[in-house]
């Protein structure tokens, strides 16, 4: 997280760098303006019973100014030999800077391989969280004549992955289990299990049995009601996890009466948030007084939410024209989320509450991928979810849900984007505070969502389980792991949905991308620090406008074909250019392009299609 106060700019930019390369250093005087990353990755895993009790501090910042607009437009293709002498990089670069509107703001300006093993990104103006967020599974590398092959379709990775990370897949049985084997090619080494079957049930009693009677080695998100028993079990070791999370009620605006910005107060005060954290969340888990954890700063402060009280929430419902209520329908996905223990408790909890003011609420239970898909397209009037941090950082939560073009809410809320973009590109903390706390309150004001908890979450293995961790992310790597043997299984709450997560928003499938596909920088085993990746060491110049990544010359695809410098051109490219071949994915949402990297090229304004 990004917490430290720093006094002159360009100390800043000084700073951000250093922290890049190593995110626990305090340096004392101004380091050098371009400093390389080449640390190794980890190569085991934390045996902590316990979560952290706070994320590591990474100081990062750049300077404020936007830099120029790009004067050249060129998209090139080219295929190469074997050798440097004969490689041709590819590039993609935008037109200018102009590309993006005041809610979704232009930040890519090219994407260009320099040679064989080198790609450099150009940013149209300082972002002080892009390696956390390049680091992120969304991002991972695929092989430029694959993604070519499959003309970018998402649904057909599925049938014959071509993967850069530790495993490959040998099978996926729909609705049962996927099958991963190692990588043989892979650059980090054997993974110290051979295969690993990844499993899921929608049960968290069903998990636990599986843990127990041995059919299973690990399982995520452990009932809260169950925390007991697996600590009590000797065969059995608890990891729990940082409450990085938030679980909320939300509301779309283009839906009446949710449309009426006094009704979504009035419910706001309907709901003792309290009541359903004690019943349904683990010890440790937080009432939620505002959409961000309050562990990422800048982005929380003291800011409360509305307090409980029924009668005050009935006589604002009538003061907005509905003195008798309505009806309204709730949806929701059975599935556990670290967010979200209990989600079938939840949604009938938070019905019975509603209906105490006069709100009839039906319950409508969706499938996984369909209820995310229904909610990105904006066409659920209120709905059941939450979110679980894939980097320590304020634009990891605010961007993701606020941005301009997501659609679960509504209409955007143009004074919450505003703040929220100029926010981004700040380099002190300070200045950066005043703008989420700007937003804090007008989340409070226009309630696009009613927060209602920061829930702990938890993963078990079998005791015996050597470099078994937990990640505050979700991000657990199988590759750490053994048992002793050549197989291990584990047993999630879903299924994945599709096996390339550019286009994707659901933990069950990042989990499984974490498996195969290696982005340009990861986090560290377990925690929350950048290491290397595909990249082996990367530098940013003096305004962190550019960034360089020199890649691994010994990386392989699970193919054997040897990756350079155009795979993570194509493969970037693919999800930042709409009129990019390769950009299809599987729902052409692309939200964590837009919310991480603001507006796609060559697109409709709000969108990622051309």
């Amino acid at each position: 997280m990004k917490n430290k106060f720093l006094l002159f700019a360009a100390l800043a930019v000084a700073v951000l760098l250093i922290a890049a390369c190593a995110p626990a250093a305090q340096p004392t005087a101004a380091p050098p303006t371009s400093v390389a990353t080449s640390a190794p990755a980890p190569t085991s895993a934390p045996q902590a019973t316990s979560a952290p009790t706070s994320a590591p501090q990474a100081t990062t910042a750049a300077t404020e100014a936007a830099t120029s607009a790009a004067t050249t437009a060129a998209t090139t293709a080219a295929t190469a030999g074997p050798t440097s002498e004969s490689f041709v990089g590819d590039k993609t670069v935008a037109p200018n800077c102009n590309y993006g509107t005041d809610a979704l703001p232009a930040e890519i300006k090219s994407i260009e391989a320099t040679d064989e093993y080198t790609v450099k990104i150009s940013l149209c103006h300082p972002d002080p969280d892009f390696p956390q967020k390049i680091a992120f599974s969304a991002f991972g590398i695929l092989p430029k004549a694959y993604l070519t092959s499959i003309g970018g379709d998402s649904t057909k990775v599925g049938d014959n992955p071509v993967t850069s990370g530790p495993y490959k897949v040998q099978e996926w049985v729909h609705g049962d289990h996927i099958t991963f084997t190692a990588n043989p090619d892979y650059w980090g080494g054997a993974p110290k299990t051979k295969t690993v079957i990844l499993k899921w049930s929608s049960e968290a009693a069903q998990r636990l049995l599986e843990l127990q009677s041995g059919q299973a080695d690990g399982i995520d998100n452990v009932a809260p009601e169950d925390i007991a028993t697996v600590q009590g079990d000797t065969t059995l070791k608890l990891y729990p996890r940082e409450p990085l999370t938030i679980a909320f009620l939300g509301f779309n605006n283009n839906f009446k009466p949710l449309d009426n910005e006094k009704v979504r107060q009035a419910l706001a005060m309907a709901i003792d948030r309290k009541r359903i954290v004690d019943n349904f969340c683990a010890p440790g888990s937080l009432v939620a007084e505002e959409y961000i954890p309050p562990s990422i700063k800048p982005g929380a402060d003291d800011l409360k939410w509305y307090t409980y009280d029924k009668d005050a929430a009935k006589k604002a419902l009538a003061d907005a024209g509905f003195p008798n209520g309505f009806d309204m329908e709730l949806s929701y996905r059975d599935v556990v989320r670290p967010y979200l223990p209990s989600p079938s408790k939840v949604a009938q909890d938070l019905q019975a509450q509603l209906k105490e003011i006069g709100v009839n609420v039906k319950l409508n239970v969706m499938e996984s991928g369909a209820f995310l898909d229904a909610a990105d397209a904006g066409n659920l009037p209120m709905f059941l979810l939450g979110w679980f941090a894939d980097f320590a950082g304020p634009t990891n939560f605010y961007d993701t849900h606020f941005s301009a073009g997501i659609k679960d809410f509504g209409k955007s809320f143009d004074d919450i984007t505003t703040e929220m973009n100029a926010a981004a590109k700040l380099s002190d903390p300070a200045e950066r505070q005043m703008h989420y706390s700007k937003i804090n309150q007008l989340l409070k004001q226009h309630v696009p969502l009613i927060p209602i908890m920061h829930c702990n979450s938890s993963v078990a293995f079998k005791a015996n389980v050597q470099g078994a961790h937990s990640s505050p992310f979700g991000d657990e790597e199988f590759a750490q792991m053994s048992n002793g043997t050549d197989q291990l299984v584990f047993v999630q709450n879903a299924e994945p949905i599709a096996l390339w997560c550019a286009d994707e928003d659901d933990g069950e499938t990042f989990r499984a991308c974490v498996q195969l596909y290696d982005p340009l920088l990861k986090f560290s085993i377990g925690g929350t620090d950048i290491v290397p990746g595909i990249a082996e060491k990367y530098s940013a110049n003096p305004d962190a406008t550019e960034w360089t990544f020199n890649l691994r010359q010994n990386a392989k695809f699970s193919d054997g074909s040897e990756l350079n410098a155009n795979d993570v051109v194509a493969t970037l490219t693919a999800i930042w250019d709409a009129k990019n071949p390769n950009h299809k994915g599987r729902t052409g949402n692309w939200n964590y392009m837009q919310t991480y990297f603001g507006h796609c090229l060559n697109a409709q304004p709000t969108t990622c299609t051309p």
